[in-house]
């Protein structure tokens, strides 16, 4: 990759996402196009197009069914994930189970769709990459992306396929938390070590990063987490508050109305946003269900109240980052919080976009003083390891190994067995059916032999291999787990659908361009007539006819909007030349 070429940094996250560039020694958090520095992570489908962001979160309350949001919480997952059943009590949108995995299910121009989580991710990323390629007037085709901690490969590798749906190329994968990280020490300066715990709280997701900061080194110590905890939980605890009561007072049960349902989730969100301000908040909605408006009042310790054993639940990680880091509360230098839900101003949210842009910019060849000397040591998430007798894991690479890193084993096979099928799964569990299986691979060819006299050295470096050692026959796999994962004829077609969407979406504008430029004619041309005492009665017909168009028909093309606005100003030009 040229050093010239842009790369970007985008935080995808569950319920915003942002993207940013290093430009001029210094990141630069790009503005959308309503000037948003982040941008709802929503997507929706209507009679007419398909509407990501703002547009799409604006709308929710009147097309809930089709308004879809938290696809990151689906994103690698079964649908069959003990956390997804709960979700799925709090969205408005349908879920439906095809070969065990989710699918999200809209109408759209009057058609039933079926989505996968990475599609919409992909729609998501789409419209952070047009957001950069504006604003840097160049294409750009390589990034860095956040993800949780906690994810596990299978979610790890959806968001890749997501990515490459929106033709971007991945430079790496960051844990948000390391993201805060960087962007934390970019302007720290302090001699000796330093160790910082990042307590990152979003919107979706629950991380922890304990590293070590050393003249531009980022040693990733510990890294802890739940990617089922954040303010959408939260959200949730109060709208079941909200139901109760409702329920309670009037012996009705509104979430059986999708649209009442999110207005109240929409009011909720605002009054947790009012409450880390203020002490006390109402939530007040006219005509909530059945005609029935819907007060109450709420305070800052209500809220708390709720939701203690979720803020609990945040303890747990960072008891044990710090236990699996061996680092005593006593030797954190510093604490970083970040994200919407840890209370702090909105910039915080930032953070991880700023710091995965840093990392895209010195994965891209920036040769900036302030990115030169920096060096990042990441750590895995979850342990890998292999199968043993007995249905064991034997974990070779264990949680929170520095990476890249490279660990072997030696291990022998039954009496005169010629070949040897080797299990690689990820986890923390001792028996294997409670991990992540990620791929299996044979080694064959081996001399017949007594037990324990073959011996074959298995290699974890990321990609895995097996050797045996007397004949040196080998076999390798490169781990693209294929569990849930989709196959690359899908990607390609989502490819395609992606690029007709993209299209779509531009005649849209395009006729939404067309019909706003007839619009501001007919109006001035109207207060010019009236301003000049011009004689109408030449142009009526045509401007009533106009404007009759403009106000009643929604489903007339470019072309026709067009040709109007060319037949109006053929008159005028006619009329001028005969007052001449």
């Amino acid at each position: 990759m040229s050093s010239e070429e842009n790369a970007i940094g985008i935080d995808l996250g569950s319920t915003y996402s942002c993207v940013g560039v290093w430009q001029n020694d210094r990141v630069e958090i790009i503005a959308n196009d309503l000037g948003n520095r982040t941008t709802p992570s929503y997507v929706a489908f209507t009679e007419t197009e398909r509407l990501i962001g703002d547009a799409a979160k604006n709308q929710a309350s009147i097309n809930p069914q089709n308004t879809v949001f938290n696809a990151k919480r689906l994103i690698g997952r079964s649908f069959n994930d003990h956390e997804i059943k709960i979700d799925l009590e709090h969205w408005p949108f349908k879920v439906i189970e095809k070969n065990e995995n989710p699918y999200i299910q809209v109408k759209f121009k009057g058609e039933r769709k079926n989505f996968t989580p990475i599609e919409i991710s992909s729609m998501i990323l789409i419209k952070m990459k047009k957001t950069a390629e504006s604003f840097l007037g160049s294409k750009v085709s390589n990034a860095v992306i956040t993800s949780p901690a906690c994810f596990n490969d299978s979610q790890r590798q959806a968001i890749k396929d997501a990515c490459e749906i929106a033709g971007l190329k991945v430079l790496r994968i960051i844990n948000e938390a390391t993201a805060a990280a960087i962007a934390y020490g970019l302007d720290k300066k302090h001699d000796g070590e330093r160790n910082v715990l990042i307590y990152d709280l979003g919107g979706g997701s629950f991380d922890v990063s304990l590293l070590t900061i050393e003249d531009g080194i980022f040693e990733v110590k510990a890294v802890a987490g739940d990617t089922h905890l954040g303010g959408e939980d939260f959200d949730n605890r109060l709208v079941n508050h909200c139901v109760q009561k409702f329920q309670r007072k009037y012996k009705k049960d509104l979430t059986t109305n999708a649209r009442s349902f999110q207005r109240l989730r929409i009011a909720c969100e605002q009054a947790k946003r009012e409450l880390s301000f203020s002490l006390q908040t109402c939530i007040k909605i006219d005509s909530l269900f059945e005609g029935i408006d819907f007060y109450t009042n709420l305070t800052r310790a209500k809220f708390e109240q709720l939701n203690r054993s979720l803020f609990q639940n945040t303890m747990e990680p960072i008891e044990k980052v710090l236990r699996d880091s061996r680092i005593d509360k006593s030797q954190i230098h510093e604490i970083v919080l970040v994200g919407g839900s840890t209370r702090i101003p909105k910039i915080q949210k930032m953070a991880m976009a700023y710091g995965a842009a840093i990392q895209a910019a010195i994965l891209s060849g920036d040769t900036s003083e302030k990115t030169r000397d920096f060096l990042l040591l990441d750590v895995t998430a979850l342990s890998l390891g292999f199968e043993t007798s007995g249905d064991v894991m034997m974990p070779l690479i264990k949680r929170n190994t520095t990476i890249p890193t490279k660990k072997s084993e030696i291990i022998s096979n039954s009496d005169n067995q010629q070949e040897v099928m080797i299990h690689i799964y990820e986890g923390e569990h001792a028996r294997i059916k409670d991990n992540n299986f990620l791929g299996k691979f044979e080694l064959t060819g081996i001399p017949t032999a007594p037990r324990g006299l073959p011996q074959i050295e298995v290699t974890f470096d990321i990609d895995v291999s097996a050797v045996d050692i007397m004949t040196g026959r080998s076999n390798k796999i490169t781990i693209t787990n294929d569990k849930g994962r989709l196959s690359r004829n899908e990607v390609a077609r989502m490819v395609a659908e992606a690029k007709l969407y993209l299209e779509e979406d531009e005649k849209v504008a395009q006729k939404i361009r067309a019909r706003n430029r007839l619009e501001s004619y007919v109006f001035e041309l109207c207060n010019t007539l009236y301003d000049q005492k011009l004689a109408m009665n030449q142009l009526e017909d045509q401007i009533e006819k106009s404007i009759t168009l403009l106000e009643n028909n929604k489903h007339v093309g470019k072309e026709e909007y067009d040709n109007i606005q060319r037949s109006l100003e053929q008159s005028v030009d006619q009329i001028v030349t005969r007052w001449r």
